[in-house]
């Protein structure tokens, strides 16, 4: 873990830090607790942290995120959000740690960054399409809250998890697009209970993790790309 940390940058370990003191802060503040949320937001912060690095590790904290979230889910009656983590994001999860494990960049605990075509971008489309109407009617019929709301997170979450399988910058402007969906929906539950606050806090700390993920994928592909001995500029 040491070893792991120093290659973050001062800037970096102070935005984690923050991110963390954030939700733990809203946390403590207001009476009604939920321990689930607070544990699943920190995984979830953490493991944004790594990813945004392009640190394998990151995916694998993302799976413990998955199982949390899918709980804390499941108790609101987001069942869309539960069948689409457990279901869909977990499986997936595992799979694209798998395909990253086989991919590192050399010798190193990082990914190598996958080069996006509009042959991607079309795939991805045309899977998300079926997978979306599916969950609508099936979310529907188990009575999902925020039917509408919930279904487009489905939509946004299936296509950000092909981006990052894929091993494409744009997981991060996906997954920003899938946290703003999910502050909405967390906004709603929380002005019924408080506790779910938490959650709303984490998805603004995860908007922030993936813009900025989107912008470090790019760098680090740069200097993966780059000769060697080829200084890439920041």
């Amino acid at each position: 873990m040491k070893k792991t940390f120093k290659y973050f940058t001062i800037p970096e370990i102070c935005l984690w830090a923050a991110m963390m003191c954030a939700v733990v802060t809203v946390f403590c503040i207001f009476p009604e607790k939920n321990y689930i949320s607070l544990v699943s937001a920190l995984i979830c912060v953490t493991g944004l942290a790594f990813i945004s690095k392009g640190y394998i590790v990151g995916q694998a904290i993302c799976v413990v995120f998955s199982v949390f979230y899918g709980i804390v889910s499941f108790y609101l009656r987001y069942y869309g959000e539960m069948i689409t983590y457990l279901g869909m994001t977990a499986p997936m999860a595992i799979l694209t740690l798998i395909i990253w494990i086989k991919n590192r960049f050399g010798k190193t605990a990082v990914v190598s960054i996958n080069r996006t075509t509009k042959k991607h971008f079309i795939i991805l489309f045309a899977a998300t399409v079926p997978v979306t109407v599916a969950f609508y009617f099936i979310l529907r019929a188990l009575g999902n809250a925020n039917l509408i709301i919930s279904t487009i997170s489905v939509a946004t979450s299936f296509f950000a998890a092909g981006f990052i399988f894929l091993r494409s910058p744009f997981y991060g402007l996906a997954y920003a697009a899938n946290d703003a969906v999910l502050i909405v929906l967390w906004s709603l539950a929380a002005a019924d209970n408080l506790s779910y606050l938490t959650m709303v806090v984490n998805f603004c700390a995860c908007f922030i993790y993936d813009i900025y993920g989107f912008f470090s994928w790019r760098l680090i592909k740069n200097r993966q790309s780059a000769p060697p001995n080829t200084e890439v500029k920041e």
